[in-house]
This record gives C-alpha cells, structure tokens and sequence, in this order.
C-alpha cells in the first residue's frame, strides 16, 4: 500500500500548487454567495480528478497494468509523452511570466466573478482541476503510475483518494480560513491572491518542469528495466 500511494505524492502536489485556482476561489470569498460558491468551488475540484482518474484506471485494467516489479511497456511509455508534455507546459508559463510588478492576466469569467452561481463556480472548479492541461497531465500520470504498482482495486481507490486529497489542498486551504475567521480572513486571502497573480506562471513552470522530470525519469527506468 505504501508504494502505491506513494506514487501519487509529488503529483498530487504538483496539482495543489496550481496559483490560478486557488485566486479563483480567493474572489469566489470576497463575493455575497461567498458561503455557496467556495463550497460549490471546493466540490468541482475535488470531483474532476476523481472521475478523471477512475476512467484512467478502469482503461488501465482492461489494457493490463503489469506487476509493481515490471511495469507494462505502455506505462513507461505514457509516463514519456506526458513528461515531455510538462516540459512543453513549462516552458509556455516561462515565456508568458509578468514581469517586474506585473500582474498575470485572469480568465475573462473571472472579472464578471460576482455573478457566478454555484453550479457555475462548481463546473468552474472540476474544469481548472481535471481538463487544464497542466493539471489533466498530472491527473492521467497519477493515475498510470497507480496502475503500473499492479495493486488490488481496493488499494488503487486508496492510493487516488490520497492523490485527490493532495490536490485540493490548494484550493481548500482558503476556503477553511474563510469559515475559520470571517472577516479576518480578507487580508490575509487578498495578500495570497495578490501574490499568486504576481507568480502564478512562475510557479507553474517550475512544478511542471519538477514534475516532468520525475516522470522522464521514471519512464526511462522502466523502459530500459
């Protein structure tokens, strides 16, 4: 069991550390439906991956994973294409960094924030966490490297709800200040969004170029095993 989940650790992270989302669901807060939107957010996100990652692993099994000591070819393989992927990701965030003080540009959806229902922000957030390109490589390459370990189902099920719980460490985080401390919460979710936006594609180049590293890595050992 402890090999299978942990597979899935620096990945989940990987998706935790993902800046827009989590400036996404900072101004859901400061919004009237603050109590619904955060909530309906949260939900999204952690529903995407989860569905995202049952559909890769029931793929997994009719193809035949391999065993945890020799991994299938097709594994190694997808672990290439996706690291090679991250790298594309990466370097596409560097290239469009703001610079100095400059601000990233935010999603048009997110200026007309105030008017997002919940079913909205919760659509909102299984789309950022599971069909955003950078996130859906990292969804797909947690679920593959679940497969590759050859586990029982019931230990693939753990091993993705600790990866899903990883990921929505990011985006849970604010929305369990705002229910911890009210009001109080507002300045310290304005200086994190603040700062987010000022490194958000600095940071998602450096996650994914980290990441793909680990997933060349992996699917050279596996190939040349």
């Amino acid at each position: 069991m402890g090999q299978v989940i942990g597979q899935v650790l620096s990945l989940g992270v990987g998706v935790a550390l993902s800046p827009l989302p989590i400036i996404a669901v900072v101004l859901l807060l400061t919004t009237p439906r603050a109590r619904s939107t955060g909530p309906a957010f949260l939900t999204g996100w952690v529903l995407g991956p989860t569905v995202v990652g049952t559909i890769v692993l029931l793929v997994a099994q009719g193809i035949g994973p391999g065993g945890a000591q020799q991994p299938a070819d097709w594994v190694s393989v997808l672990h290439l294409v996706l690291g090679v992927a991250l790298v594309g990701v990466a370097a596409r965030e560097w290239r469009h960094r703001p610079r100095g003080t400059e601000q990233a540009a935010l999603p048009r959806w997110m200026r007309a924030i105030e008017t997002v229902t919940p079913l909205r922000a919760g659509a909102f957030g299984a789309t950022m966490s599971s069909v955003n390109p950078k996130n859906l490589l990292l969804v797909v390459s947690a679920a593959a490297a679940i497969a590759r370990t050859g586990a029982t189902a019931g230990g693939q099920a753990v091993a993705l709800a600790v990866f899903v719980v990883l990921a929505a460490v990011g985006t849970a985080t604010p929305v369990a200040l705002y229910f911890a401390l009210g009001e109080r919460a507002n300045h310290l979710l304005a200086e994190l969004k603040l700062w987010m936006g000022r490194n958000s594609s600095a940071i998602t180049a450096v996650v994914c170029l980290v990441l793909a590293a680990k997933l060349v890595g992996d699917a050279v050992s596996g190939l040349s095993g």
